[in-house]
């Protein structure tokens, strides 16, 4: 098979889908693979490393969409690229498509196979580590003075107290989150729903972490002597009114942080998304970190880590197809979100309301054997297209 390593194009995107380690890998497997020269630059990985290991490098993205069968990248695709995408294609990458109603239109005109990066990941994504680790490092760097911020120290200096963190979530970025803020000395704070993660928590750093459950009243108390909070929870597409309101907001002190990690609108209603080239601003007198790659800032230890984690899909849709593939990986089965003009992701369907069908009736392998995982998010759909219907 023809597979192509774009380069990411989206505005502050670093990272690259494969590093030359993957790439030989796919070689080995019998495969013709093509980079797009400097796909890997940013995260240091120059183009003489990807042909040393068996690549073709080409000019421009351009020839990867117009010559290869499976096509990868780390973010979104672009309005730009939506001309260039063909029958019959395959795509992986992160598509967010329940909240990109418009790139959903141009995969199903298109009549691609497009799979969600996002809902692939049986271990929780490397992506969403480097997100929690990387925004809390942020966090406290937008908490600096010369930033708007308080000027607190994390870990705190003779007679002046370290900073107050508050992190919302401990799942995989939460996680990520803790351990960077715990281990540079702030006081830590985590809120979830889920009583057991808080003990879980609670238990790895011996109580040195404190643990609330994550609610309204609970976090309308915290908040006043909150310096840092650091937004790690998916919110749903669909909620009606905000996890933190601007009335929640205006009481944290001046010169305090917010880093929105999930970077989901309606979350918190001061939230707007922002860019690596100018990642702050201040609303309510609280610095706000709303940068919608956190991870491609850093670039090298990300693309390594999530390289490695996603490269057996790539092999195992590539040597077994992609039926085979999403039969023995019910992740792999449920990140598929477009195929040849039907869509079949559920969270898309039942938030955009569009009709779907589920990938292993489409795919033919209802009756197989299949691997199991959980849904990717609470969102149900029973708007099927009529002819999957019956």
């Amino acid at each position: 098979m023809k597979f192509g390593v774009l380069k990411d194009i989206k505005n502050g995107e670093y990272r690259v889908v494969a590093t030359p380690a993957e790439v030989s890998l796919l070689v080995n497997d019998g495969n013709d693979v093509y980079v797009a020269s400097n796909a890997g630059y940013a995260a240091g990985f120059d183009d003489e490393e990807y042909s040393a290991a068996g690549a073709k490098i080409v000019s421009t993205n351009e020839e990867i969409w117009a010559e290869c069968d499976f096509v990868a990248k780390v973010k979104e695709i672009e309005p730009s690229e939506y001309d260039l995408m063909r029958e019959g294609q395959m795509i992986y990458c992160c598509i967010h498509p329940a909240a990109h109603r418009e790139e959903v239109d141009a995969l199903l005109e298109k009549k691609v196979i497009a799979i969600t990066a996002e809902d692939s990941h049986r271990y929780g994504s490397p992506n969403c580590e480097a997100a929690g680790k990387a925004g809390a490092f942020m966090g406290l760097w937008a908490m600096m003075s010369n930033n708007g911020g308080c000027g607190k120290f994390a870990s705190g200096l003779g007679a002046a107290p370290g900073v107050r963190a508050l992190v919302l979530g401990c799942g995989t970025v939460g996680k990520g989150a803790i351990e960077v803020l715990q281990s540079m000395g702030a006081w830590v704070t985590v809120a979830d729903i889920n009583i057991g993660a808080l003990r879980e928590i609670g238990s790895k750093y011996d109580g040195k972490v404190n643990t609330i459950i994550s609610n309204k009243y609970n976090l309308v108390k915290e908040l006043p002597d909150t310096d840092l909070v650091v937004n790690c929870v998916r919110w749903p597409k669909n909620a009606t009114e905000p996890m933190i309101s601007r009335k929640m907001v205006s009481s944290m002190h001046r010169g305090s942080v917010i880093v929105d990690v999930s970077n989901d609108y309606g979350c918190i209603e001061t939230f707007h998304e922002t860019t690596h080239d100018d990642p702050i601003y201040i609303e309510e007198g609280v610095v706000h970190y709303c940068v919608s790659n956190i991870p491609g800032a850093i670039a090298g230890s990300t693309s390594v880590s999530y390289a490695a984690g996603i490269v057996q899909h790539f092999r195992s849709i590539i040597n077994n197809g992609l039926a085979e593939a999403c039969a023995r990986d019910g992740f792999l089965r449920r990140s598929l979100t477009a195929y040849k003009g039907y869509l079949t992701h559920e969270e898309t369907s039942g938030i955009q309301n569009r009709p779907w069908v589920k990938p292993e009736i489409i795919l033919g392998i209802a009756e197989k054997k299949l691997d199991m995982a959980p849904p990717a998010t609470g969102t149900k759909s029973d708007y099927f297209y009529e002819e999957f219907s019956k």
